[in-house]
This record gives structure tokens, C-alpha cells and sequence, in this order.
């Protein structure tokens, strides 16, 4: 791993130098507050949808001592349309913690930012690592789909003991030197690989920087990886489930509109 660490590293930091995004509105800041606001903003949302409400976040709540002094309600319509309304909630609540906490400067190093409300393992790292250089890794499914398919990695994603091993090949991989200046670009290139190249359905495998060591490219399984079996067979288990519940309702309705006895509830054996 060691070889394929320093390839791998330099590579991905080659590649984000020509290709990689660099205009997004929470780029080029170490202002940890921005930092912060957009990958919460970013969790399951569109950067297409997200850019205006960061926008419109920033203009009422500059700071993170703002935000934690504005009200509830405003805060949730602030946030109205973006969905998953607990980031709102946790967000409003790790600001106020901050400030009350932390005197209205976010912490540091990862292992700390995870103490407050709504920080995971990964937006923790993001955070340490471009504002404060932190050698940590980030996982988000853009970086586990990219480590999947570089390395062939065979097991099942979706499962914890699985998920452990990616972290610890994705801190490996990190760089090593001048972690000041590399980690924000090596954290920012390994999103927008995974975002704009290493796409789950339609990869740009020709513009991929790690195409002539790619083992899920060599063995042709590009579109197999990563393996997520847990994942799928609870899909498959609630599709059932769902047609099942359908099946039963459509033939209570059939029963009720047929004249069923009066008052009672028909329930058939499936």
C-alpha cells in the first residue's frame, strides 16, 4: 500500500490541479464556519440546489454567532426546500454549541469537531482537513465508490466491519508532506473525483487519473463495484413487503365493493 499510497496521492493532486473544480462558492476559504455550512448543505442535496441557499444563509447569518442567535423558526425557513430537516435542526443546535462551548470558534482537530451536534466522522475530517490541514480521511459514498473500484475492493460496503477497513485505506492513502498546502487539495480532489469522474451509473474512466491502476477498470467490473448486498437485499425485503401490503389492500377493497359483511374488515390469507 505504501507504493500505491505515494502514487495515488501525487496523482489525485496532479489531476485536481488541471481538473478539478475550483469556482464553487465554499471554495477557496479556510473559514471553518463556510466550510462547515456547505458540506452540511451538501449531505444528500444537489450543488446545483445548494449554492443558492448558501447564499442566502450567509447574507442573514455571516458567522457562526449569528446563527446561533437566530430564531428557530427563521433558521427552518431558511431552510425550507433543501429537505432532511434534522441537518436544520442539528445545524442551529452545533452553532449554539460553538459558541457556548468553544467561544465561537469551531475546534481544531476531527476528533473534537465530531463532539458537536450533527458533525459526523467524515464532515468532521472535511473540515479539519481544509481548514486546519489534518491529516484525515474523509469517506463520504463518493470516496468509498472510488476506493472500491481503484483497489477492487470485494466486500460488501454497506456492512460496519467492511466500512472499517476503508477508513483505514483511505488515512493511508493520505499525503504525507506539506499538509498545510496538500490536505485541502487532496480532500477537494477526492470529492471531485468521486462527483465529476468515478460517477456511480455512467464513469468517465478515460479522463481518470488512476485508469492505468485501476483493478475494477482491468478486470472489466467497473459498474459492479462497490458491492452493497446488505444494502440491496433490504431494498428487495421492502419492495416485497410494499407489493404484499398492495395485494392485501386491493383485496380488502375488492371484498368491501363486493358487499362484504357489513361493518367488518376483510383480511386475506397471503
Amino acid at each position: 500500500m505504501a507504493t500505491d499510497s505515494i502514487s495515488f496521492a501525487s496523482r489525485l493532486l496532479d489531476w485536481q490541479a488541471e481538473h478539478g473544480r475550483s469556482g464553487l462558492p465554499w471554495q477557496n476559504t479556510q473559514d471553518p464556519y463556510r466550510v462547515w455550512l456547505s458540506e452540511i448543505m451538501l449531505q444528500q442535496t444537489q450543488v446545483s440546489t445548494v449554492k443558492a441557499y448558501y447564499a442566502k444563509f450567509l447574507e442573514r447569518c455571516p458567522t457562526v454567532a449569528h446563527l446561533a442567535a437566530a430564531d428557530h423558526d427563521e433558521v427552518m425557513a431558511l431552510w425550507a426546500g433543501l429537505g432532511y430537516y434534522t441537518r436544520a435542526r442539528n445545524l442551529h443546535a452545533c452553532a449554539k454549541a460553538v459558541v457556548a462551548l468553544h467561544g465561537g470558534h469551531f475546534p481544531s482537530m476531527a476528533e473534537q469537531l465530531q463532539t458537536l451536534p450533527g458533525i459526523g466522522r467524515s464532515t468532521a475530517a472535511a473540515i479539519a482537513s481544509f481548514c486546519f490541514g489534518e491529516r484525515v480521511a474523509i469517506l463520504d459514498g463518493n470516496v468509498k465508490r472510488v476506493l472500491a473500484r481503484v483497489f477492487a475492493f470485494e466486500h460488501d460496503i454497506a456492512l460496519a466491519k467492511n466500512d472499517k477497513l476503508l477508513w483505514q485505506m483511505a488515512t493511508d492513502l493520505l499525503p504525507t508532506k506539506n499538509l498545510s498546502v496538500q490536505m485541502p487539495r487532496y480532500t477537494q480532489a477526492i470529492m471531485d473525483l468521486g462527483a465529476t469522474v468515478c460517477t456511480p451509473k455512467q464513469p468517465d474512466c478515460v479522463a481518470c487519473p488512476m485508469q492505468s491502476f485501476c483493478q475494477a477498470k482491468a478486470q472489466s467490473r467497473v459498474h459492479e463495484l462497490p458491492l452493497k448486498v446488505k444494502n440491496q437485499t433490504q431494498q428487495s425485503i421492502a419492495v416485497a413487503a410494499s407489493r404484499k401490503t398492495t395485494r392485501r389492500r386491493g383485496i380488502v377493497r375488492a371484498a368491501a365493493s363486493a358487499g362484504g359483511v357489513g361493518g367488518l374488515v376483510l383480511f386475506a390469507a397471503v
